[in-house]
């Protein structure tokens, strides 16, 4: 790839975190007096290669235009599922003039600690690949494969139980920022689409069409807000992070 393609940097904001069990969406969980999605579009900010984001809200979302930003930001109006929000993005970065090989840089809201270093190295690592290239670590503890059984004692209820361990040697376990080329991000989604496809992340589809991305190894700081007491941990990686 001799061509320096320009970065469009994106972050998904339109779920809502079921998971989380708060009332408000997720990404609006205050830690160090800001809110998570704009710890996040400053993460972004803190890279060479990026200086203005679109953020992707769900239809009734106005909380992100009352939040200040460290970026420059554009918004457009996500879907009910991830893809569909990525989608949209993609949409509206095509319609800005963007070229088809382009960067897409697609982070998550909710992983507010992502080191810049890390940043910077996913996005050299995509200029280097056809597709695209991905932030993951390897996986770390034993993995275990669970099966479910009805236990009398406990009420009737479905219990898992450990049926193999699996092995880790080649688990990686994926993060964000996940950076793509955009002609080829808009391929894979829709192809996701006319096959109605369930993907949990963008790199999964290129998978579905055995297109390669790179994994690009990162920091273990760089954890997601899916449980509320993520939260505890989060706030002291940032508490860290701040202080140097």
């Amino acid at each position: 790839m001799n061509k320096t393609p320009n970065i469009h940097a994106m972050i998904v904001a339109a779920g809502r975190g079921s998971r989380f069990g708060a009332s408000i969406a997720k990404q609006y969980t205050m830690l160090q007096e800001q809110t998570l999605l704009q710890h996040s579009v400053a993460r972004l900010g803190h890279s060479d290669y990026i200086n203005k984001c679109l953020l992707i809200v769900a239809a009734d979302d106005s909380t992100a235009q009352e939040l200040e930003f460290e970026l420059p930001i554009y918004y457009a109006v996500g879907g009910a599922e991830r893809w569909q929000s990525v989608q949209a993005g993609v949409e509206a970065i095509s319609e800005s003039g963007a070229d088809d090989s382009d960067l897409v840089l697609i982070h998550d809201a909710a992983r507010p600690a992502v080191p810049s270093v890390d940043i910077d190295r996913v996005i050299k690592a995509a200029m280097r690949e056809p597709y695209g290239a991905i932030l993951a670590t390897p996986a770390a503890d034993t993995l275990k494969s669970s099966y479910q059984k009805i236990t009398p004692t406990e009420e009737d209820r479905l219990i898992p139980y450990a049926k193999c361990t699996i092995d880790r040697s080649n688990i990686w376990q994926a993060q964000t920022p996940q950076v793509f080329r955009l002609g080829q991000l808009k391929r894979v989604l829709r192809y996701v689409s006319e096959h109605q496809l369930s993907i949990t992340d963008e790199a999964s589809a290129f998978e579905h069409l055995a297109l390669p991305i790179r994994l690009v190894s990162g920091s273990r700081q760089n954890i997601k807000l899916t449980y509320p007491d993520d939260a505890i941990l989060l706030a002291a990686i940032l508490d860290i992070q701040f202080s140097h």
